[in-house]
């Protein structure tokens, strides 16, 4: 869901375009972890719909907001992280887990 880049990555072929759908943080090279992304994006089917948003939070919360006015579905293969996101985290609709997010929840809240 989340893709964190060098500035030097892309140069060099590892696109943006390859992500089917999440957020990317673009850093330079040799910076520290804590230091703010150079560029920070939304990416839907391959096409960047935002970028320059500042941080991954709200990159993660315009993607959930792109997702749902958009009704599209979540790709297969992440399909549990990003219900993990919406009903967990952000406790949207969050009474009607999968019976694996249910777990991980129960194991969150021992």
């Amino acid at each position: 869901m989340i893709r964190e880049y060098v500035d030097v990555d892309l140069a060099t072929g590892q696109t943006i375009e390859q992500m089917t759908m999440g957020v990317y943080a673009v850093r330079h090279e040799g910076a520290d972890s804590t230091e703010a992304p150079e560029d920070v994006g939304v990416v839907i089917e391959g096409c960047t719909v935002l970028e320059a948003l500042g941080d991954v939070a709200k990159g993660c919360a315009l993607l959930l907001g792109l997702i749902y006015s958009l009704n599209l579905q979540y790709p297969k293969d992440l399909k549990h992280t990003f219900e993990f996101f919406q009903k967990v985290l952000m406790e949207l609709d969050g009474n009607k887990l999968s019976a694996k997010v249910q777990i991980l929840k129960n194991k969150m809240l021992e």
